[in-house]
């Protein structure tokens, strides 16, 4: 059973994956991005939002698990965790806010660098948390591709 400090370490965790999300949200598409050309496996737009909640939760509970550790890479974990997690909102920002497909891009490879070194480390503190990472850095591959394709298409 956990304890009231772990639920409320657990809860402070999801909460601050989900403010990043919401913060990444305040560069929403609008009118510019529903008029650019899209890539054919571009989802429906209602699709984002409960795909990006879910992962959040999921990052969250892996950042959880990880500060629940006693590993001596933990606050190297932490510091990963918290650089994509500011890359995640930057991406947001470069494509959507200053609508930058281009510098989006590399900016979103970059922020897939630090996943994968997030995941490795996430995984070899708990195996658990390294596994709660690999749909995001799935999702993150496809974006990737959406990101790609969306500068050359326009």
């Amino acid at each position: 059973m956990l304890s009231d400090r772990k639920w409320l370490g657990l809860i402070a965790w999801i909460v601050l994956s989900l403010s990043a999300g919401y913060s990444g949200s305040l560069f929403s598409p609008g009118e510019w991005y529903q008029t650019l050309e899209k890539p054919y496996l571009t989802p429906p737009d209602l699709v984002f939002p409960i795909v990006w909640n879910l992962l959040y939760i999921l990052m969250g509970t892996a950042a959880w698990c990880v500060w629940n550790s006693q590993s001596a890479f933990r606050s190297v974990a932490i510091l990963l965790f918290i650089i994509q997690l500011l890359l995640n909102v930057l991406w947001s920002y470069l494509f959507f806010g200053m609508q930058s497909p281009g510098l989006a891009l590399l900016e979103i490879v970059v922020l897939w660098v630090v996943l994968l070194a997030t995941l490795f480390v996430f995984y070899n503190i708990d195996t658990s948390a390294g596994l709660l990472f690999l749909p995001y850095i799935a999702w993150v591959t496809f974006a990737i591709y959406l990101n790609y394709s969306i500068y050359v298409l326009n």
